[in-house]
């Protein structure tokens, strides 16, 4: 069965049956995949030079539904059926797997054949297994300890021949552009892989998903679509907050769609924080086209993504952050501390007992007692009164429960005095002065 064919009559999408590979590489059904394909303008499926390129294939959902809008805008352009296929599948469309299982994947999708020169492939043209759609086993860098390119800890990612080193081509090369001959793309798109693990503490976790649109904008295609966590949005980790400035400031963002709750796009996963997709326009600049989706409730608003200091997700709160602003309220980031406020972590504790100038330290076992001089931040706040709080989170990787709610924890909440600090397991509140 070919692609032609499939149109004309029923035909159950498998793609949108297969299980996930895992929380961080997530297939993406065919109906997001379509919507994120009619954020772009229509025309550039009735062109015979339009390229895409999906650096990061996994079941080749991606290019499949491409190639499906292609073959019905071409029509007038190559009449013939197989010349049309051929010029499409060897001209037009272009994939990089991000693992060996993947790439058959997506060649069985996109030429219903897992080798681009079979027999039973729908491109006549293709003289290599691969086709355009390419898997090449790549080596991380390291240094000093780390990929230099996508920070995998060389301590979990130094691995045998036998096993996947996720070390992913796109991201894994200074020279982009050369992976396809200079090749100049009209639209790159994909759902790239969204963390690694670094070895470290507690199985940290580190985002690569921003290295992704990063690398697909030094290729400066026409068009760039991605869907990746909305994470980003606040900040997190240092890599996030530059990524946040760039995305914000960057002014091409014209389209951006935000699942607070990521099951309203991937069934199947929890996904912290929602998952987004967006449009960037290189030549068209402007103000962007913001739709956040929770539940049954959509709202749009055409807004600039940099007014604010963080990207704001709730279109609601923008007038009433706007009205406070006028109002010249203080707002919470004045008088909330950064992370860790003393510089303590959390896993810091004093002596049992007091002792002569000691300092009363709250952690999540309750008081112990240091040295003034092994506090290293907010000197300026140690003899004052404050109020500490826990850190909140969230139940259910921050997805409403069965009845649509969505649950906040909290750790206690109490006032400390002059000569009393905390450790990273809460933050300030205020910084008020002892009466004299």
């Amino acid at each position: 069965m070919n692609l032609l064919s499939v149109q004309k009559g029923y035909n159950p999408d498998v793609l949108s049956c297969l299980a996930n590979l895992s929380n961080d590489e997530v297939f993406t059904p065919p109906v997001v995949v379509n919507q994120m394909l009619d954020m772009l303008p229509q025309e550039l499926f009735r062109s015979l030079s339009t390229r895409f390129l999906d650096p990061v294939s996994k079941t080749g959902v991606f290019l499949r539904e491409i190639a499906k809008r292609l073959i019905r805008g071409l029509v007038e352009a190559i009449p013939d059926p197989q010349q049309r296929i051929n010029h499409i599948m060897t001209q037009q469309l272009y994939g990089i797997a991000i693992t060996e299982l993947t790439s058959l994947l997506a060649r069985r999708s996109v030429y219903c054949s897992k080798r681009a020169d079979s027999l039973y492939s729908v491109c006549s043209a293709f003289t290599t297994k691969d086709g355009n759609i390419r898997y090449r086993r790549i080596r991380h860098s390291w240094q000093d300890g780390k990929c230099r390119y996508c920070g995998a800890a060389r301590s979990v990612y130094d691995r045998s021949a036998d096993l996947e080193t996720h070390a992913y081509e796109f991201i894994h090369t200074d020279k982009p552009n050369t992976l396809f001959n200079n090749m100049k793309f009209d639209v790159i798109i994909g759902n790239p892989p969204y963390q690694l693990d670094t070895g470290g503490a507690g199985r940290q976790a580190k985002p690569i998903y921003d290295l992704f649109v990063n690398q697909a904008m030094r290729l400066n295609p026409r068009y760039l679509t991605m869907i990746i966590p909305s994470r980003w949005f606040s900040g997190g980790m240092k890599q996030l907050e530059d990524f946040r400035e760039k995305m914000m400031t960057d002014g091409r963002i014209r389209v951006l769609v935000d699942y607070a709750n990521a099951k309203d796009c991937f069934p199947q996963n929890s996904i912290s924080g929602g998952v987004c997709y967006f449009l960037w326009d290189r030549d068209h600049p402007g103000d962007c086209k913001f739709t956040n989706i929770k539940g049954e409730r959509v709202s749009s608003l055409v807004r600039p993504l940099n007014e604010f200091p963080v990207l704001v997700r709730y279109n609601e709160a923008v007038s009433i952050i706007q009205k406070a602003h006028f109002q010249k309220e203080k707002g919470l980031s004045e008088i909330v501390s950064s992370l860790c406020p003393y510089g303590l972590p959390t896993n810091y504790r004093g002596k049992s007992a007091p002792f002569k100038g000691s300092l009363t330290l709250y952690s999540s076992d309750g008081a112990s007692y240091i040295k003034r001089e092994e506090v290293t931040k907010g000197l300026d706040s140690v003899e004052n009164y404050k109020i500490i709080i826990g850190k909140v989170s969230a139940e259910h990787a921050g997805e409403p429960g069965r009845d649509g709610m969505y649950r906040v924890l909290t750790s206690s909440t109490r006032v400390i005095g002059p000569s009393e600090v905390c450790t990273h397991s809460y933050f300030i509140i205020g910084n008020y002065l002892r009466r004299q």
